[in-house]
């Protein structure tokens, strides 16, 4: 989210600018070149090879205007008077190591503004933890899932 007068914690506009402009020089070089971040190898999380290219593919498939609009709509948009209105069982998942949304400003901020939302750090875990950490996720998922079945005396588990 961009930096503004009541959000000094927000990504400076120049900061934001020149990050889309490298990205856009050149794409593949610039998703290979950021694969290690995204996925948190530096700090020994385990995905192959192929599997990295795979995703670094999938990437590249999508549109790269649509690409570029997605990153300006989040960097635009401020949610937190949504967020701090939510009243839906919510669960927030977030990586320490992801360099993609820095946790700060990101996952842990959005726990505080998310009412009685349940918040999920993995440590050592990058952007692409949905792989890195794929057993961890799925479990709290499904335990949330589970936790969560019965809304307003509804059971909505079958």
């Amino acid at each position: 989210m961009a930096s503004s007068p009541d959000n000094h914690d927000g990504i400076d506009q120049g900061a934001f600018d020149a990050l889309l402009t490298e990205r856009s020089k050149d794409r593949p070089r610039w998703m290979a070149q950021n694969a290690q971040a995204f996925f948190a190898t530096h700090l020994d999380n385990t995905i192959s090879t192929e599997l990295v290219e795979w995703t670094v593919r999938r990437c590249l498939d999508c549109s790269a205007k649509a690409a570029v609009e997605v990153i300006r709509t989040g960097f635009r948009t401020d949610l937190r008077e949504e967020a701090a209105a939510l009243r839906v069982p919510v669960l927030i998942i977030h990586g320490d190591a992801d360099a993609s949304a820095p946790i700060g400003l990101c996952g842990r901020r959005m726990a505080k503004l998310v009412p009685d939302s349940v918040y999920k750090e993995y440590p050592r875990a990058g952007h692409g933890l949905f792989m890195t950490h794929a057993d961890d996720v799925n479990q709290d998922l499904l335990d949330f899932i589970g936790a969560t079945s019965t809304l307003g005396g509804i059971n909505c588990s079958g």
